[in-house]
């Protein structure tokens, strides 16, 4: 399974909302979408992931370029590794 970051998300965003503007966009099935939020307020920090199977990575990608939600032009990209802090 690869991973998409996806980034410059309208604050309203919900984790379904995102799962199907990718869905209805790719014509692929989307395993899984997160957004991430602020730990003290609990707002969208205005990005999240959605997560797909190996062989859909391309296509997913050229695909979601360009692409607006909420008049907003979305980022995407495949997301890197996590860095440790320390």
């Amino acid at each position: 399974m690869k991973t998409i970051y996806v980034g410059n998300l309208p604050w309203a965003t919900t984790e379904s909302e995102l799962a199907s503007v990718f869905a209805e966009k790719t014509g692929v099935e989307i395993q899984a979408s997160r957004i991430i939020t602020d730990r003290e307020t609990g707002r969208s920090r205005g990005f999240g992931f959605v997560e797909v199977n190996d062989d859909d990575l391309g296509k997913v990608l050229e695909a979601m370029q360009g692409v607006q939600v909420g008049g907003r032009e979305l980022v995407v990209n495949e997301a890197r590794q996590r860095q440790s802090r320390f």
